[in-house]
């Protein structure tokens, strides 16, 4: 969906210790407690994440952020000993406020872009997006070429408008939000819809009768891809967690936990209880390392769950 998916120095002397007392009294054997004052963020012991609305990535609920990114960020956030404490706001404020530093971060379906990087930091990714489509019917479409001459639908404004019209003589339904595109994919009138993958897995959830299926495509090829760029939205993406650039302490330190949840099978299990596949969820391309060597990572730097 996303186009392509927040820090002061913390507190001193006498705040900083109570702070971690406080923290080491209450705190378990999962919660590193004297890491929390020392995460520059705005403030002590605090995340403040600003988030849009969108089941099942991100919600706020009494209060409290659920969904995939919430429970990721949370998993790490709890290790930290850091509260999070949600904000609610659009897209683009979810990008402006890391920017202009009046948030640590956002979360939410965030791809990570060499052009946004100029502006804020961005984790290790959180797992990859990859190309999902919702299907009418019992046709398998696994490449580009099989999607020509078809009926596809998104929503307007998102990325796969420009991808649909790159597809060769395919027709392009665009809706205002993303259950237009799955009446009119159930009813028949599309034959493949562009959405989130767990948007599509969520609404079969809630609606088993709808006449759809979900798959996933093949990503286009680079030549593919150098001869229609527009195409490029059909391959998966990093998510990662946006944080602003004075913050680089709370970047590194969800970082590092983040790479833990993918070696101990907590990303594994998250992406399981929302109805996502692990195999398309935290496996990268080479591509996806060598888009960031360089630019924020280093030259050797390998996106977690590379394998060898």
């Amino acid at each position: 969906m996303f186009p392509r998916s927040t820090r002061k120095r913390a507190g001193l002397g006498l705040l900083a210790l109570a702070t971690a007392l406080t923290l080491s009294a209450c705190g378990g054997d999962e919660t590193s407690s004297a890491n929390a004052p020392g995460l520059d963020t705005l403030e002590p012991g605090v995340i403040k994440v600003a988030v849009q609305p969108y089941a099942p990535y991100t919600s706020v609920t009494a209060g409290k952020l659920t969904g995939l990114d919430s429970d990721i960020l949370e998993a790490a956030a709890k290790k930290l000993g850091l509260k999070v404490e949600p904000q609610v706001t659009d897209f683009n404020g979810m990008l402006g406020g890391v920017q202009s530093h009046r948030v640590d971060m956002s979360i939410g379906g965030i791809a990570w872009s060499a052009e946004r990087q100029k502006e804020g930091l961005f984790t290790d990714p959180a797992y990859y997006s990859p190309p999902a489509m919702a299907v009418h019917g019992s046709t398998t479409y696994a490449t580009v070429a099989d999607l020509e001459g078809k009926k596809l639908g998104t929503v307007t404004g998102y990325v796969w408008v420009k991808s649909i019209k790159a597809i060769e003589g395919a027709k392009l339904g665009a809706y205002p939000d993303a259950n237009g595109v799955l009446n009119d994919l159930s009813s028949g009138r599309l034959d493949v819809g562009f959405l989130d993958p767990l948007i599509i897995i969520d609404a079969k959830k809630k609606r088993p009768d709808l006449d759809f299926e979900t798959q996933y495509l093949t990503p286009p090829t680079a030549e593919q891809i150098k001869a229609a760029p527009a195409l490029e939205y059909l391959a998966p993406y990093q998510v990662s967690f946006y944080v602003a650039k004075q913050e680089p302490k709370l970047e590194a330190a969800i970082s590092k936990e983040i790479d833990k949840m993918y070696a101990n099978g907590e990303l594994e299990a998250l992406i399981r209880k929302y109805g996502g596949d692990p195999e398309q969820f935290l496996k990268p391309t080479p591509e996806m390392s060598t888009s960031r060597q360089g630019v924020d990572r280093p030259d050797d730097w390998a996106a977690p769950g590379s394998t060898s």
